[in-house]
This record gives C-alpha cells, sequence and structure tokens, in this order.
C-alpha cells in the first residue's frame, strides 16, 4: 500500500451548483414554450434592455420571473392576463437554482373581466369614498395646538429593522409623539388582523403598517380582502409605508395617508412638527390661513384621486354590465331555440293524443247508444210496471173509501147515541138545580114578604134567577 496514494475529487461549493444547473437539462428549457398569467411590474426598471417582472398563476399567488425585452414590455399593461412564447432560463442565485421565462414574443391579452374580487375591492374603496379620508396633518396640528400627544401605533414585522429608518426621519420630533411599536408576521394576513383586533380599542389616533419593501409575491396580503374590510373600518387614522414604489397595493388605496418608505413616514411626521413649529412664530391669522390652505390642497388631492379612481371602477362595472347583457342575450336567444323545439313536439304529441282520443270516443259513442236502448225498454218496461201498481193502488183506495164511509156512518151514529145521553144527563141535572132554585126562590119570597124593606135580597134574588135562567137557556 505504500507508495499508492488515495485521492478524492474536491467541490467548492458554486462549483457543485454549476454542476446540477447543467444538468438540468428538460424539453422545457431547450425548446419554446407558452406561458399564461396575469402580469405584474417588477422594479420599473430596465437593465441591458430588459426588464425584469413577474407572472403570476390565475388561480394563487404563485409566480415565476420573466425577463422582458424592453420594445415588447411598451405593449404590456399591469395586472393583465397575457399568453406569453419563450423559453427557461436558469439562474444560480444565493445558493439556489432560480428559473426565469425569457420572453420571445405576446401571443395573445386576454380580455380583462371583472370577479367577484374586483366587485369586493370595488365596494371597499366606494365604502371609502363614502367615509372620506382623514387627514394626518391636520390631525397632528389639533393634537399639538391642544398640548397634547399624538398617540401611534407602529406595526412591524418580527424581524424587522426598520424602525431605525423612521426613527431616523422623525429625528428630534419624537417628543411630540407617543409611540408604541407592535411586531407580527407581517406576511401574514390574520396574524395583521387578530393584531388590529388588539389595538384598535386602545384609542389610538394613528395605525400605521411599516415594513421596509421585500419580495413582489410577499406584497399581495396587502391585497387581502378581509384584511382590508377590517383596514377600512378602524376608527383611527390609518397610514401604511410598506417600503415600495411601484405598485399600489388594496391597503396603500384604502389609507388616509399612504408614504412609500420607513423613512419617508417618519420624515414626514418630522415636517408637520417643523412646520407647525415655524407657523407658531408667525401671527394667527397667518396660522389660520396656512392650515386652511394645506387642508384644501389634500383634500381636493384626496378628491381628485378618489374620483379618477371611481371613474375608472365605474367604467370596469360598465363593461362589465356590457358583458353581462350580451350573456343573457345569448341565453334568452338560446332559451327561445330550445323552446321551439318543445312546442313542436307538444304538437306533435297533441295531434297523436287527438287521433288516439278519436277512437276512444268513437268507441264510448257506440257503447253509449247501445246503453242508451237498453235504457229505453227498461223504461217502457218500469212504465207499464208502474201504471199496473197505479191501477191495483187506484182499487184499493177506492175499496178503502168504501170502508171509511161504512166507519164514519157507524161512529156518527155512535157519537150521535152518546150525545143524547150525555144531554138527557144533564137535562135531569139542571131540572135538580131548577126545583132546587125554585125551592130557594120560594123560600127567598117568604122571607121577601116578611121583611119588605129588606130589598137587598130581592135584588141578590132576582140576579141569582137570571143566572139560573141563562144558564139554562144556554144549556137547552
Amino acid at each position: 500500500m505504500q507508495g499508492t496514494e488515495l485521492t478524492y475529487p474536491i467541490y467548492s461549493p458554486g462549483s457543485i451548483i454549476g454542476i446540477f444547473n447543467n444538468a438540468l437539462k428538460l424539453p422545457a428549457t431547450v425548446t419554446l414554450i407558452y406561458l399564461k398569467g396575469r402580469y405584474s411590474y417588477g422594479a420599473g426598471k430596465a437593465y441591458v434592455n430588459y426588464y425584469y417582472d413577474f407572472l403570476y398563476s390565475e388561480s394563487d399567488n404563485t409566480s415565476i420571473g420573466i425577463k422582458m425585452p424592453a420594445l415588447l414590455r411598451s405593449k404590456i399593461e399591469n395586472n393583465e392576463i397575457y399568453t406569453l412564447r419563450g423559453f427557461i432560463e436558469k439562474r444560480i442565485k444565493n445558493s439556489s437554482i432560480e428559473l426565469v421565462f425569457v420572453v420571445d414574443d405576446i401571443i395573445s391579452q386576454e380580455e380583462k373581466s371583472i370577479s367577484e374580487n374586483d366587485l369586493k375591492r370595488y365596494d371597499l374603496i366606494q365604502k371609502k369614498l363614502e367615509k372620506g379620508s382623514r387627514d394626518v396633518e391636520t390631525l397632528i396640528r389639533n393634537q399639538v395646538l391642544q398640548s397634547e400627544k399624538v398617540k401611534i401605533a407602529n406595526i412591524y414585522g418580527h424581524s424587522a429593522i426598520v424602525q431605525k429608518d423612521f426613527n431616523e426621519g422623525l429625528d428630534v420630533s419624537s417628543k411630540e409623539y407617543e409611540i408604541d411599536d407592535y411586531t407580527c408576521n407581517i406576511t401574514s394576513a390574520t396574524s395583521i388582523s387578530d393584531l388590529l383586533d388588539r389595538i384598535s380599542p386602545l384609542n389610538y389616533d394613528i395605525i400605521a403598517l411599516v415594513r421596509g419593501g421585500g419580495d413582489k409575491q410577499s406584497f399581495e396580503v396587502f391585497n387581502d380582502l378581509v384584511l382590508a374590510e377590517k383596514f377600512v373600518s378602524l376608527s383611527s387614522i390609518t397610514v401604511t409605508a410598506l417600503g415600495h414604489t411601484v405598485d399600489e397595493t388594496l391597503l396603500d388605496k384604502l389609507a388616509d395617508r399612504r408614504f412609500h418608505l420607513p423613512h419617508e413616514y417618519g420624515s414626514g411626521l418630522h415636517a408637520i412638527i417643523s412646520k407647525l413649529t415655524e407657523e407658531k412664530s408667525n401671527s394667527r391669522a397667518l396660522l389660520i390661513e396656512e392650515v386652511k390652505k394645506d387642508v384644501s390642497k389634500q383634500f381636493v388631492e384626496q378628491v381628485t384621486t378618489l374620483t379618477d379612481q371611481l371613474k375608472k371602477k365605474n367604467e370596469e362595472f360598465a363593461e362589465a354590465q356590457k358583458t353581462f347583457k350580451e350573456n343573457v342575450e345569448q341565453q334568452t336567444k338560446n332559451f327561445n331555440e330550445q323552446l321551439k323545439v318543445r312546442n313542436d313536439e307538444v304538437e306533435k304529441l297533441k295531434k297523436e293524443i287527438t287521433e288516439t282520443h278519436g277512437k276512444q270516443v268513437s268507441t264510448l259513442t257506440e257503447q253509449l247508444t247501445k246503453k242508451n236502448q237498453e235504457f229505453q225498454r227498461l223504461q217502457e218496461t218500469s212504465e207499464k210496471q208502474v201504471q199496473d201498481i197505479n191501477k191495483n193502488f187506484t182499487e184499493q183506495q177506492k175499496q178503502r173509501q168504501q170502508e171509511m164511509e161504512t166507519y164514519k156512518k157507524e161512529i156518527a151514529a155512535f157519537h150521535e147515541k152518546n150525545v143524547q145521553s150525555a144531554i138527557n144527563e144533564k137535562t135531569a141535572a139542571l131540572q135538580a138545580n131548577l126545583e132546587s132554585s125554585k125551592i130557594e126562590n120560594a123560600q127567598l119570597n117568604k122571607e121577601l114578604n116578611n121583611s119588605k124593606t129588606d130589598y137587598t135580597k130581592l135584588i141578590a134574588a132576582f140576579i141569582i134567577a137570571l143566572v139560573i135562567g141563562f144558564v139554562l137557556a144556554k144549556v137547552l
């Protein structure tokens, strides 16, 4: 083994990455391919006649870097859907292999349609327009003039280092503010939303989202609709300083004041205090005039900006209405054609049913005629039976009438006998009563004779006699 020395290949990290970079040879890297997605501007500057932008998937926020020739870039509109032709180029960046799509030609641009999310963004912007933007400078002036500190809550990322930039911009004006720093996962809409829920009841005058920049994809969190709705509903004045100057996120549009960089945010607050300090040395009338002028200028600028945004959204909405109307007309036309086909089928079915129904009616008519003949024969038989029954009933009724006459005669004779017997009994009773009356009358006459002056008894006897006579006359 002596004299034999083992050797090993030794590579540097750069050479290893280069080896793998050269080994990744796929059809997509050596032939032209087609790529479709939402085009988004990058840094905004050309490097050696190329722009470095991004192409996002339509269904999510996945993106790939785009190397776009300057001549073709002039034909591109930001945030529109394009189909591009080109090839994949591999790069080594920060110990990783990055894929970049080099554009050879623009194949087509897809007509922009208004999605449900676009309508929600429009509603949020409309809500902000109705609510109105509150002026940061006016708030700070009022607080300082009343010798009160302005309460500010700045929201940073967990590992952010931009607090230093903000403080440098604020400079000596920090004594006029009461500033609290909060941290969260600045790339998570849920984390930011939870933090806003926690600090919104603390009655801060200003709540600011502060970030020092970052990759294009990470800024999509500031277009989140749920976060934007909560952001626009805050009672505090809202400020954004997200560290980017090219694109404007939804939160930037909804904020009361937008700063591009954290240092600019701090400088803006410092400038307000410096301006106010300078104005304090002038007359009160001049101070009031300057305040009015600044407020009016900012108000006009904000109104102009919001009016332009609203006009653009109205044009998009009108286009969406036009598209919707065309779709409705097309659907109506299709429906009418289908309805015509169905009507033809119905007419055919009605014709078949009519023929079948005619045959059934003919059969039923024959059966009905036969039943009518049977019914007529039954009527004739029944009529004959009824005549026989009526004849027998008449004879029986005549016989019953004769029997009734005989019964009536017998009853009359019997009744006459009973009446005569009753009359005789009543007559005998009345005669007995008459005899008794006569006896009493005789006694009364006797007493009358005995007492001729007793006229009362005489009158009573006379009345009694009249009554008895009336009764007898009534009975007889």
